[in-house]
């Protein structure tokens, strides 16, 4: 169901502009035309929404309330527009994708990433928008803005992308053969979107990839040891496994026999953990980026 109403925190959350900020835009410059409810709690429907990121995109550009509150509707969304063919813009990007995930709307993401693909390659559309964005959608979600369907519906219209340009990266006939990257996801491990962005990137570096995955047992990569003398296995933790200390030492235990073999562990979740009695070819990266340095090291 397209959520129709959303309270002023919503609205902190998805425009990044503080409630206080927004009472007072409201109140001073009737920027925004709430319902109330009888215990007068505002709620603000879609157009509310919209325009406050209009007024928000127009704001970071250096356009003062006081003026954009005298403009029209109408005038603030062809100004909004004239800057965004101007140059490009990540944020105007990331809150049409926003809207779009709220609505449900396939039409607007497309038209979306259409207009960010013929003024940049798909490398800097992920870096510099979808990155951001889903970083932006794991807090809407911890804050209840937005539900799961709401992060599926974004999460697979993305992986859609990724999986085109994936295969676009392939070229066996030029893969540099010095080392083979393998790439799983632990049991019970589903969020595969980063993991999957590495598949690309090492693609874009010529190596091979073998990507194995969601939610396989370490004693099942025993079966690729003997594909490759220098295996690099890569993997990502979002919500498993639960002991990373013990993950670790199973791993080290039935696949780390040689130097030559080690784990690329991406994610935060290993954030905290005490790395020191881990061997050298046990390499922690909080973020995919930090992985994609290494990798052109």
């Amino acid at each position: 169901m397209v959520k129709q109403k959303f309270s002023i925190k919503d609205l902190e959350n998805l425009s990044g502009i503080k409630a206080h900020t927004i009472r007072i835009w409201e109140k001073r410059y009737g920027a925004l035309e709430p319902d109330r409810t009888d215990t007068n709690i505002r709620l603000y429907d879609i157009t509310n929404l919209q325009k406050l990121l209009n007024i928000s995109f127009l704001n970071d550009n250096g356009y003062k309330i006081s003026r954009i509150s005298k403009m029209s509707d109408e005038d603030v969304i062809k100004l909004v527009n004239r800057i965004s063919a101007s140059k490009s813009d990540e944020n105007r990007a990331i809150a049409k994708f926003k809207i779009s995930m709220i609505n449900f709307d396939e039409i607007l993401f497309e038209s979306t990433y259409q207009k960010l693909l013929s003024e940049k390659g798909f490398r800097d559309i992920f870096k510099d928008v979808f990155i951001p964005l889903l970083e932006e959608i794991g807090l809407l979600w911890q804050t209840k803005t937005i539900n799961p369907c709401h992060e599926h519906f974004i999460t697979n219209l993305i992986k859609q992308k990724l999986s085109i340009e994936i295969e676009k990266a392939q070229n066996p006939n030029n893969y540099d053969d010095s080392k083979l990257f393998v790439l799983y996801l632990p049991p019970n491990e589903i969020h595969d979107l980063g993991l999957n962005y590495f598949h690309y990137e090492v693609l874009l570096e010529n190596y091979r990839v073998i990507n194995l995955g969601s939610s396989l047992p370490v004693c099942d990569l025993e079966n690729i040891l003997n594909l490759h003398e220098t295996i690099i296995f890569a993997t990502y933790f979002t919500v498993q496994p639960e002991d990373i200390p013990s993950y670790i030492k199973e791993f080290e235990e039935v696949i780390c026999k040689e130097s030559i073999k080690e784990l690329w562990v991406m994610g935060r979740k290993h954030q905290g953990i005490d790395k020191s009695g881990f061997k050298n070819n046990i390499k922690f990266f909080d973020t995919v980026s930090q992985a994609i340095l290494q990798l052109q090291y």
